[in-house]
């Protein structure tokens, strides 16, 4: 990248996410591709060191192109993916830590792939989950994931930020054109597109909450606030919607005015911790990973506080089935703070208020059908992307989307959609068949 390019590229950056010197965004912003190209031949200590890192990993069907063009093929069957290293210092760092440093060199350039990349990090994630039972004790410590940043008041408005305020232009690019939704949608049948799956993924919240016009919903976490739109436009209902993303806020009020909405929605810039009143409804649509599972306890006796006696509460979030960390390069570059937390995690934060769980799905293969199409057209527009940032960013951004789908469909992700409500509510629906009456998904989009 020429000086010209690098200071248009800071520039653009800084316009999208209001950075300061000392953000923590400057790890994955503006960084040029290095260019560390070496030409001596491998040691035998690191031929060694690929062979024992594959090993490691399970063996999976992986050949290394080394930084002098020296092949080392998989012992035991055919490769079907190539992973070229352009240095002798990214075999190190990956072999301390891949879990971090498999994201960072792919980002700069160091690190590249032949082959499809999603489909490379799915046999990558199923290996590993078989051979990671046979570690030593110091090889799992060694590539352990870190403890996530702080989600406190002050702290959760800085992770809001990194991820959400990159920029509205940036988001409009490649999620769907009808609502700006950046969560999964509801593949209700094989042929919808992103923008009526995500339409349909709305309906859906809203048959759950039985919302009936007049009603007031608050939202925690409205992202561009499309759901709050679609709640009050298609079912009558008033909407308290928070969140601590200036620019999904900003947009959110504009698109409510436009659409003659105003009278309501109320967009609130606020951290969810200071939601007020009671509400007949309660939803969270992709905020519960952001929480923390330090302040779970909390959110619940919140939820407690805010619904109303006969009222019912909704989270959408992506989980895991057993409790674990957030990958280390995602946490660390991508979404700070982040914990997907397990499904007995969210029945705890359920059980901790007297909670009746009344529904629980799992929507993973539709986040991973959702992804795989943000990522298509993500790489459609990635020459824009570049532009408006730099290719250290475009290469950061389609990892994070590539290994995103890959841990959904290889089942280390889930989705989870939990609707409960009052242990002593009696108001409730005797089956769901009300959920499924017609088609939640629109013909057209």
């Amino acid at each position: 990248m020429n000086q010209n390019s690098a200071q248009k590229s800071t520039k653009r950056s800084a316009q999208a996410t209001g950075l300061n010197e000392h953000s923590n965004q400057r790890h994955v912003l503006n960084l040029p591709l290095q260019n560390t190209h070496v030409e001596r031949a491998p040691h035998t200590h690191e031929r060694w060191l690929v062979a024992k890192l594959m090993r490691m990993a399970g063996s999976p069907p992986i050949r290394f192109q080394l930084w002098n063009s020296d092949v080392i093929e998989p012992s035991d069957q055919p490769a079907r993916f190539t992973i070229r290293l352009a240095d002798p210092k990214a075999l190190y760092a990956l072999v301390t830590n891949p879990n971090l440093a498999f994201g960072d060199l792919y980002s700069a350039g160091r690190l590249d792939v032949e082959g499809d990349l999603p489909e490379l990090m799915v046999t990558i994630y199923q290996a590993i989950h078989q051979a990671r039972q046979k570690w030593p004790r110091w090889l799992e410590a060694l590539w352990r994931n870190h403890t996530p940043r702080s989600t406190g008041l002050m702290e959760a408005r800085d992770n809001i930020h990194h991820h959400y305020d990159l920029g509205n232009d940036f988001y409009q690019l490649w999620l769907d054109k009808a609502e700006m939704q950046y969560t999964c949608a509801y593949y209700e049948r094989p042929e919808l597109s992103l923008e009526q799956a995500q339409l349909a993924k709305m309906e859906h919240v809203c048959r759950k909450l039985r919302l009936k016009p007049g009603m007031t919903v608050v939202e925690a976490g409205c992202g561009w606030g499309g759901l709050a739109r679609y709640m009050a436009r298609n079912y009558g209902v008033t909407v308290h919607a928070y969140n601590i993303s200036r620019e999904q806020i900003a947009y959110a009020r504009e698109q409510a005015r436009q659409q003659g909405l105003e009278s309501q929605i109320e967009y609130i810039e606020d951290d969810y911790r200071n939601i007020q009143g009671q509400y007949d409804a309660f939803v969270s649509v992709g905020m519960l990973e952001h929480v923390g599972k330090e302040n779970y306890l909390e959110l619940s006796e919140l939820i407690k506080r805010t619904l109303s006696p006969n009222g019912m509460a909704l989270l959408h979030s992506i989980g895991r089935n057993t409790p674990m960390l957030m990958n280390a390069w995602i946490e660390k570059r991508i979404f700070p703070g982040a914990y997907p937390p397990s499904i007995g995690e969210i029945m705890a934060l359920c059980e901790h208020s007297s909670f009746s769980v009344l529904d629980v799905e799992n929507l993973r293969l539709h986040y991973a059908e959702t992804l795989s199409e943000w990522l298509e057209r993500f790489n459609t527009v990635e020459a824009n992307i570049t532009d408006m940032y730099d290719e250290h960013f475009t290469r950061a951004w389609r990892m994070y989307l590539a290994g995103s789908i890959a841990a959904f469909r290889a089942g280390s992700l889930q989705l989870f959609q939990v609707v409960f409500t009052h242990g002593d509510n009696h108001q409730l629906p005797k089956t769901r068949q009300d959920l499924y009456h017609f088609p939640a998904a629109p013909e057209n989009a």
